[in-house]
């Protein structure tokens, strides 16, 4: 076994342990992120919880994000993802692992920020997700074409790990949001 493939086995457990439920409150911390790079930040990705992920679903009960365009993933062939808008209150589909994602309608997009799932992060910003490189093929694609995308981790405190592996492929991100607050 990998020390990765430990590791996610190790902090699945433990954030399924561990959770807890967070308030609209945990994401204050962005709104001054947002405020002052305001490049037209209005366009967001969310992912739809699953397996005691952090509930970035609260993000709609906090007002200053009540007015941003959101999207969710939509898993394709090949391990690779795409983006379409997304309301709370629009009619999900379920993909081939049980998730929840939009629907097909309209054109697909490339959000300006990323708020992603992880199971461990590291001090240098590093993430450990599922293993199947989704978050970062898509990532290695568009930042590659020179777009600026945002990407803040969303997780708990306790999923802090001192030092990740990491290999050529993974994204690091620019932000980790936990209840402690934004790891910059």
């Amino acid at each position: 076994m990998s020390k990765k493939e430990y590791l996610r086995k190790k902090f699945l457990k433990l954030r399924k342990k561990k959770y807890f439920d967070i308030t609209s409150n945990f994401f204050k911390p962005l709104e001054s992120l947002f405020k002052k790079n305001d490049r037209n930040l209005k366009s967001i990705s969310i992912y739809y919880p699953t397996n005691y992920e952090t509930n970035i679903l609260k993000i709609f009960q906090y007002v200053f994000f009540k007015k941003f365009e959101t999207s969710l993933p939509v898993i394709l062939k090949k391990n690779t993802m795409i983006f379409y808008k997304w309301n709370n209150k629009e009619i999900l589909s379920v993909n081939k692992f049980g998730i929840l994602e939009p629907l097909k309608n309209g054109k697909n997009v490339v959000p300006k920020v990323m708020f992603l799932p992880l199971l461990a992060f590291d001090s240098s910003k590093n993430r450990l997700g599922y293993g199947k490189g989704y978050y970062d093929k898509f990532l290695n694609k568009y930042l590659k074409k020179n777009r600026k995308i945002i990407t803040i981790g969303v997780a708990f405190s306790f999923q802090k790990y001192h030092k990740l592996p990491t290999s050529k492929f993974d994204v690091k991100l620019n932000y980790i949001l936990t209840e402690k607050g934004l790891l910059r």
